[in-house]
């Protein structure tokens, strides 16, 4: 493997000449960032998405990378292309259309109605509670959650902003200003939004706090974290799945302050 200072003569060759030959170096040196990219979302998805269908889009995801990374900025590239990475994934993932419009409903009736009860209640809601908020049996609850699997499967930031098919939702990268200028407005923006999602966090039942933590904060896989944890991978998912509709729920009534 080579130093960071070769590393670093790599990266101003190619961004002085943009060759062929240097460029497929550096896919080279990264690709393993997109196959563990995949991996992590792999886990959250259906059976008939293909993990080789995400590499082909997180391929793409770092080639942009790639072409867009600038070294002068400081900024790791790993941390900038598994960004890059990840969002060409969902891109991929959205063009499939993979969550019926049935499925997001249901996803959004089970946030709003985790808002509306925690706020009442001043405190997480059970499985019993949101079942009667919503005039249906705990088993068929939790037959609503272990089918939203798959639509849980965001990121924190994700989570804020709304995803680009809702209204008013955007991209998280799309609110990043250019670092070489002075915007105090938005980092103190960043500021309360970091608080607010601290805040929703720590609100959560523990159980489904430490699996937030371990996925997002840890990197670990789902299976990693059952072993973990000593519950089953569908245990693991149906506590994600909770912990991120709860969040949803209590942070969509800051967005619109905010955003």
């Amino acid at each position: 493997m080579a130093v960071g200072g070769e590393w670093n003569d790599l990266w101003s060759a190619y961004k002085a000449a943009r060759d062929a030959s240097t460029r497929e170096k550096l896919v080279l040196r990264h690709a393993p960032l997109v196959k563990y990219v995949a991996g992590r979302l792999a886990m959250g998805l259906p059976a008939h998405i293909e993990v080789d269908d995400l590499i082909s889009y997180g391929i793409l995801g770092l080639l942009d990378a790639i072409e867009k990374y600038d070294p002068r900025r400081g900024v790791k590239f790993e941390t900038y292309a598994i960004a890059r990475i990840r969002g060409a994934m969902l891109d991929g993932l959205r063009a499939l259309d993979w969550i019926p419009t049935s499925v997001r409903q249901k996803a959004r009736e089970i946030e709003r109605n985790y808002q509306a009860l925690e706020n009442k209640l001043g405190r997480p809601a059970s499985d019993q509670e949101m079942a009667e908020a919503m005039g249906i049996t705990v088993e068929e609850f939790q037959r609503r959650l272990a089918a939203l699997g798959g639509a849980s499967l965001v990121y924190l930031e994700d989570i804020w902003f709304g995803s680009e098919d809702e209204e008013g939702g955007f991209r998280a990268i799309e609110m990043i200003p250019d670092p070489e200028g002075a915007d105090p407005a938005g980092a103190l923006e960043f500021a309360e939004i970091r608080e607010a999602l601290a805040e929703a966090i720590d609100s959560l039942p523990e159980k489904e706090r430490l699996v937030v933590a371990l996925y997002y904060y840890e990197g670990l896989t789902v299976k990693e974290i059952s072993r973990v944890m000593g519950v089953s991978p569908s245990r693991v998912s149906q506590l994600h799945t909770k912990a991120i509709l709860r969040l949803r729920g209590r942070l969509s009534q800051h967005k619109t302050d905010l955003v």
